[in-house]
């Protein structure tokens, strides 16, 4: 069963004609108006035709519970076919809905139920506070019971190859023993605004788009670009250890059981859409794309590993509109997404191991300080105890550990790394995960030594994490240093890498010379030939962050050498165009690089 519960100021509904399956009603149930209701948008499916009673009691309990939550005075049972694909028979659909309404009335719960097979007008005005829109998938399982305490996740800390309490370990001041805090939920929220959001605003990179629903972002060119350069990179990455990049559809049919049994592990954080023959979902990542070409794909044990690369854009997931902020969590964001299928679980640790030295190697090339989670069953632990302890110690420094009583995902081990903001809160950047489920799942099969059809483990991992929160990372990186250096970019990923000045009118000509030799050169460049003094140029060039500027005169045409500003020093250096152009480039060695998208001049740039 597929619910849709609304909290609502009202719903009105009026029948305009019956279905051939339209039940029999009395002339005023035609009309229903409803004040401070609680709509329950139903539709029954095929699958809870093997056990109706218990689809009804799981459905009740979920509208009790969400009822003492929103404190709605009443409770309108709606039969709405257009939330699922795959219906039960209209006599089971009947029967649910009215054995609902007499469970709800059965409570001394104000019910009413609309007719069922009518088709009807209908207005609903949502409250639209955080809990006003909910769906839910009910099943007749029977709910687990409430977990005590002592089944709830531990934590340690793994340092120099030893596990200790959270307790026990002695903390420096620093980014780990704010993770740990945050994890153990000991860090309270200042409600302070990140100062990334205004830093992704003043330096024209994005910002939110007033026009999309609440977490889908505008990006101007500048932000464009170091999207694209992060994309590169990724692409760059994955490519040179072997995997494959695909590119997948961003929708996906609910009726396909795979995807149904993986999209409900996500909850209701899924944008949900359906047309009259079908219930789509966009994709929160790019699993179900990835495994639909592998269980279409003929492998055999020569084959792997294998591994899937693709970058999403986009991905969705319905975050609560209270936690949506800036680059830091979105309901649209681009992640990069590889999938390395696997023979066994000794051939996925071994992956595992090789894919940390890759997560890893992008908070280098990144300049970003990455602290580490490493979480796993409590059943894998003991069994893989020393794996574990081995992976931990590629991380080269203490580690959280957490160890979950069972295993509720489709993963039985990851490792999380994360950076810290300015306000001393975790960023979620990469990700490595043993999938034991999807192989299974979604049909994918390989043929082993003995000509047998194997499901193998599949690893996920996003190497630098969404694009959004690397960018993210990095404007939060350079609050919180800024009382220590001058903040800036990698220069890799800086706009502007050269700033050309001229000191007067009859210099234009060679600053416009110089930066075609430099742009020739693959150097991001422009000229700031505004009417302004060179002093403001200078400070309007600190603002940008450019890391070389490079003011021209008399001096510098007649002569070969240039006197180049530079940001990371402070420093005034003299050095010809070889010199600058070697310098940047071995800043910049083994990164992708991208043409400047904006204007070459700054008076013919758009002010964002």
């Amino acid at each position: 069963m597929r619910i849709l519960l609304i909290h609502s100021d009202y719903l009105k509904y009026k029948t305009k004609s019956k279905t051939k399956i339209a039940e029999k009603i009395d002339d005023k149930d035609k009309i229903g108006e409803f004040k401070e209701a609680l709509v329950v948008f139903t539709a029954v499916e095929k699958e809870d035709e093997e056990n109706p009673d218990g689809v009804v009691e799981n459905a009740v309990s979920e509208v009790k519970d969400v009822l003492s939550k929103v404190g709605a005075k009443n409770v309108v049972v709606y039969p709405y076919a257009h939330l699922s694909s795959s219906l039960s028979s209209p006599d089971v659909a009947k029967e649910v809905l009215q054995k609902m309404e007499s469970r709800l009335d059965e409570m001394n719960i104000p019910v009413a139920r609309a007719p069922f097979g009518w088709y009807k007008a209908f207005e609903v005005s949502c409250k639209g506070h955080p809990l006003s829109e909910l769906s839910r998938t009910v099943t007749a399982e029977p709910k687990k019971e409430e977990k005590v305490e002592e089944e709830k996740s531990k934590f340690y800390v793994i340092a120099d190859g030893k596990i200790l309490s959270t307790e026990e370990f002695r903390y420096k001041e620093g980014d780990f023993k704010k993770l740990v805090a945050n994890e153990l939920g000991k860090m309270e929220s200042t409600g302070e605004e990140p100062p990334h959001v205004r830093l992704m605003r003043e330096k024209s990179l994005a910002d939110y788009e007033p026009s999309a629903d609440v977490g889908h972002l505008r990006w101007y060119p500048k932000g464009r670009l170091i999207r694209d350069l992060l994309a590169d990179y990724v692409y760059n990455l994955v490519t040179e250890r072997g995997a494959m990049p695909v590119e997948t559809p961003i929708m996906y049919d609910l009726a396909d059981k795979a995807i149904n049994a993986h999209a409900a592990k996500f909850g209701e954080r899924q944008y949900r859409l359906g047309t009259k023959s079908k219930n789509l979902m966009l994709r929160y990542a790019c699993c179900f794309g990835a495994f639909r070409i592998l269980a279409d794909s003929f492998l055999t044990w020569k084959n792997l590993p294998v591994g899937m690369y693709e970058l999403s854009t986009y991905s969705f997931r319905l975050e609560k509109k209270g936690e949506v902020v800036g680059l830091k969590r979105l309901r649209g964001f681009t992640m990069p997404d590889l999938h390395t299928v696997c023979r066994d679980m000794d051939h996925a640790m071994e992956e595992f191991n090789d894919q940390i030295d890759m997560c890893k190697q992008t908070g280098v090339d990144l300049g970003v300080n990455y602290e580490v989670i490493m979480r796993a069953t409590a059943d894998f632990f003991e069994e893989n105890r020393d794996w574990v302890m081995e992976a931990v110690s590629k991380i080269g420094k203490p580690v959280l550990l957490e160890i979950l009583p069972e295993r509720k995902h489709y993963w039985i081990a990851k490792m999380d790394f994360a950076a810290i903001d300015y306000l001393g809160r975790p960023i979620e950047n990469p990700t490595v995960q043993i999938d034991v489920e999807s192989g299974e799942r979604f049909g994918i099969t390989y043929m082993d030594q003995e000509e047998k059809e194997v499901n193998p483990i599949i690893l996920h991992c996003s190497p630098t994490g969404s694009v959004e929160r690397v960018i993210c990372s990095l404007l939060e990186k350079t609050a919180a240093e800024m009382d220590e250096k001058p903040p800036m970019l990698p220069v890799w990923l800086t706009p502007t890498q050269v700033r050309i000045i001229p000191i007067a009118e009859r210099h234009a000509d060679f600053a416009m010379k110089l930066a075609s030799d430099l742009k020739a050169q693959k150097v991001r460049v422009d000229v700031d030939e505004m009417h302004e003094t060179v002093g403001k140029k200078i400070r309007n060039a600190g603002k940008e962050w450019v890391p070389y500027v490079v003011v021209v005169g008399d001096k510098e045409i007649e002569g070969n050498q240039l006197t180049v500003n530079v940001r990371k020093t402070g420093e005034k250096v003299s050095m010809d165009v070889d010199e600058l152009v070697s310098r940047i480039h071995d800043e910049t060695a083994g990164m992708p690089f991208r043409n400047l998208p904006l204007p070459i001049t700054l008076s013919k740039r758009v002010h964002f």
